[in-house]
């Protein structure tokens, strides 16, 4: 497991953790609560990656920084394609057949876009454009396409989880603060995804057998508004007529229909359980 320290990652450490499976963490930093063995491991270094991951059956690859403008777009950009390609290049010469590598909703360009993006359609899925105006979608994309290269190469095995905004649950206490007011959360279509549900994910995304190469969005079920997903849609993106569901509800507009058939996976949690 790579960035294990990290939000997510500690979540899907303890997912496998939970599930029997023997776990190492490779990061830069220690977790605040550790649940394996932590090796401080630069993964832009290639001869670090070999030393962290020789002896693993499968590699879970989530280090990475997580967002747009954090940091001068060139570093965001070399950090998460070169530790990506470490990743999977180390993984497949040392035989290991099954790889997840976390992509991003935001290469689909809408999230961080300085000229604002309208999506072609909704619920968007997988097949929609991806029109990145950062570096950090395009990185994302570029890391899809290394995992692609390395299923040609070697027939590893490799999943790509285009995660939605990752919300663990103590998080779900800031909702109120903007869950009526549309033009909050516009840019991710109003999506997230519970960091328990995401490591379930994960941990399927390995266990599943003969998945080549395949990229998968993960999202709840439901929008993170408590506002009808048609009227989000009105409001913010009055010119998109092309609806793909009927959405008369609170549905994603994120789809993961292709991740629940793939997978066998469905959400756990909604924040509507956990949020008066």
């Amino acid at each position: 497991m790579t960035g294990g320290s990290g939000l997510l990652g500690t979540f899907v450490v303890r997912e496998f953790v939970e599930h029997g499976y023997d776990v190492v963490n490779a990061d830069m930093k220690l977790p605040m609560k550790p649940d394996c063995r932590t090796v401080i491991t630069d993964l832009t270094q290639l001869g670090q990656v070999y030393g962290v991951l020789e002896g693993a059956d499968a590699v879970v690859h989530l280090a990475a920084i997580p967002v747009a403008y954090s940091h001068p777009n060139e570093v965001t950009f070399q950090n998460n394609v070169l530790s990506t390609y470490n990743v999977l290049e180390a993984a497949s010469a040392l035989g290991i057949k099954k790889s997840v590598i976390a992509s991003s909703e935001s290469s689909y360009g809408l999230v961080f876009a300085l000229n604002r993006l309208t999506p072609l359609y909704v619920p968007i899925d997988e097949e929609h454009p991806q029109r990145p105006q950062d570096s950090y979608g395009l990185s994302k994309i570029v890391n899809e396409q290394t995992g692609l290269m390395f299923h040609r190469k070697s027939g590893m095995q490799v999943v790509a989880l285009r995660l939605g905004n990752v919300i663990a649950p103590e998080m779900y206490k800031n909702f109120p603060s903007f869950y009526h007011d549309p033009k909050e959360r516009d840019r991710i279509l109003w999506s997230y995804i519970d960091t328990r549900d995401a490591a379930t994910a994960c941990r399927l995304a390995i266990e599943k057998e003969s998945l080549g190469y395949v990229a998968l969005n993960i999202a709840a079920d439901d929008s993170s508004m408590d506002v009808l997903s048609r009227e989000l849609m009105a409001s913010q993106y009055p010119n998109v007529s092309d609806f793909r569901e009927e959405l008369s509800g609170y549905e994603t507009l994120l789809s993961n229909k292709k991740a629940k058939m793939i997978l066998g996976w469905k959400p756990q949690h909604t924040w509507r359980m956990y949020v008066n």
